[in-house]
């Protein structure tokens, strides 16, 4: 081929890069078909293999990507064939589901590197090997461990997609083993350096924010996720990306659904999964895992049921599914999948750990292994207090509530379940407050406080219900009319000399007085009002007294 048929090439290739630069996926591969129609080199089926990956044309991709590493191969391009090995070894995950096949052209990429000297192409390497680790095999040591490596790499090449990406991982990684502060302060970083449009390759751009969406919902931060996820999207619409947009929509309507606007939440998860279904099949599951949740907080257990199925691999699912065991009253069912989650993740994934190990306390309450609970609640109590978000301490809160019920211990209960009910309303987690003021109203009732208990039930019915959350509204309204009956019942139970006592503390007297009046032991009389505030569930005498009032008792 002569000099200008060689510059013609070399000029179309720059030119299909620039159009994977602007977000044009289909002039790009225009431009680098015209260059391998001239000549096939390298370099133009490298950029095809992208415009492919952007159109999500995956057998162009795969094809593409296989003849540009045969091609490096060929002319001794080591850091070229490694680079195509990297990218195949992923694009198998994401496209395919083929995790195993991934780690055969890792290993391939790896030993092609073996003896040069560190270059980008060991630095993006060590990236996708630390995403592996991290999401896959929960080996947060090693994954952090590439990931410090990947960012000193590139601040020493001067590269900062590679430098930021290495930092974002690392947060990641933080985050995941519970050092929440320093894992978020990278993630912020590398998110804001994404979204200022300091990369020079897009896709970077969007897997560093990915990250920092997983980060908040490993943490429960449902205010910061919103913020990011909201940011991502736009960024991702604004560039034509196909993949970032319903990725994006799907995590952060798992917000929403945290954050009980379910509606919209509705509405992202299914078009969002009926888009990755087409473009990227094993990324649906995303959608499909947190579209099941919301079924089963509406109470549609069947139809969640089925959706987990759909996507049981997933660890999401797992949880679910154990969830709904609960649910449906199979407390070892729900301890079964809650132990296989916390066999999967270890010690030092803490932020991994809590959602299974509250599900492991209330099917270890269920099942009567007070042994066992005391335990797994320290574990728990221990994470919440480590990592410090509202959402967890709340966590933390509710299952320490559930463990005093189970002992008797009323008081530490009602406390327990105050905090819980507290964080989550602070926390804008409506379901999970309306959960916990439910077993506050239970406390309650079991401290002889019907009155107050009915309202918290009440109160609990009332949210449940304007959430579109049937099934537990209509077990909070369930145990209101429980309460309401066992009020009745109290009042009607007051004896004669009972009421007198009564309308005498309406009267504002005190026990002296009411028993020199009635010719009584002040004893007599103090405990004469101890069974009044007791019968009619009220925690002092002017709540007796506004009680009996609303009775129309005196």
């Amino acid at each position: 081929m002569s000099a200008n048929s060689d510059a013609a090439v070399t000029e179309l290739i720059e030119a299909g890069w620039a159009a994977l630069t602007r977000g044009a996926w289909g002039d790009a591969r225009a431009t680098f078909e015209a260059a391998l129609s001239a000549q096939e080199t390298p370099e133009a089926l490298e950029g095809l293999s992208w415009a492919a990956w952007w159109l999500n044309d995956a057998e162009a991709l795969f094809d593409a990507r296989k003849r540009a590493y045969i091609k490096y191969r060929s002319v001794g391009d080591l850091p070229g064939a490694a680079r195509m090995a990297t990218w195949l070894g992923t694009d198998h995950v994401d496209f395919r589901g083929e995790p195993a096949v991934c780690q055969g052209w890792l290993g391939r990429a790896r030993r092609l590197l073996k003896d040069l000297e560190p270059g980008l192409e060991h630095g993006w390497l060590w990236v996708h090997e630390a995403e592996k680790l991290l999401l896959y095999s929960n080996d947060i040591e090693r994954a952090l461990q590439l990931a410090k490596r990947a960012s000193v790499l590139g601040r020493r090449l001067g590269v900062v997609d590679l430098q930021m990406m290495g930092l974002a991982t690392e947060g990641l990684a933080q985050v995941t083993r519970g050092k929440v502060d320093a894992g978020i302060a990278r993630l912020d970083e590398a998110a804001a350096a994404a979204l200022g449009g300091e990369f020079g390759d897009v896709w970077a751009s969007g897997w560093c924010l990915c990250y920092m969406i997983y980060a908040c919902e490993r943490v429960r931060d449902y205010e910061r996720a919103g913020q990011w996820c909201k940011r991502a999207e736009e960024w991702a619409e604004h560039r034509h990306m196909a993949l970032m947009a319903p990725v994006c929509r799907a995590h952060y309507a798992g917000v929403l659904v945290w954050r009980g606007t379910w509606t919209e939440a509705e509405k992202e998860l299914t078009e969002s999964a009926q888009r990755l279904a087409e473009i990227r099949p094993p990324v649906a599951a995303e959608a499909i895992v947190r579209l099941a949740e919301l079924r089963r907080r509406q109470g549609r257990l069947d139809k969640a049921a089925e959706l987990f199925g759909r996507v049981v691999e997933h660890p999401l699912a797992l949880l679910g599914l154990g969830e709904l065991c609960l649910d449906r009253g199979e407390p070892a069912g729900a301890r079964d999948r809650a132990e296989q989650y916390l066999r999967e993740v270890p010690a030092d994934a803490g932020t991994l750990r809590a959602a299974a190990l509250e599900l492991l306390v209330r099917a270890q309450v269920a099942l009567g292994h007070g042994d066992e609970t005391t335990s797994t609640l320290e574990e728990l109590e221990s994470m919440a207090s480590s990592v410090a978000t509202d959402p967890l301490r709340a966590a933390a809160s509710s299952a320490a509530g559930i463990v005093a019920t189970a002992a008797g211990d009323g008081e530490r209960a009602r406390t327990a379940f105050e905090d819980a009910t507290r964080l989550y309303n602070r926390s804008g987690a409506p379901f999970e407050a309306a959960r916990a003021r439910m077993e506050l109203a239970r406390a309650l009732a079991g401290l002889g406080r019907t009155t107050d208990a009915v309202r918290e039930a009440s109160g609990s019915e009332a949210s449940l219900r304007r959430l579109g959350a049937k099934r537990e509204a209509g077990r909070a309204d369930a145990l209101a009319s429980e309460l309401r009956g066992r009020s009745v019942t109290g009042a009607s139970a007051l004896t004669k000399r009972e009421r007198e006592v009564l309308l005498m503390v309406a009267e504002g007297r005190t026990n002296r007085e009411i028993a020199a009046r009635l010719v009584l032991s002040e004893h007599t009389v103090n405990r004469h009002v101890t069974n009044i505030l007791a019968k009619l569930g009220s925690a002092s005498r002017s709540a007796a007294v506004a009680e009996a009032l609303r009775r129309e008792l005196i």
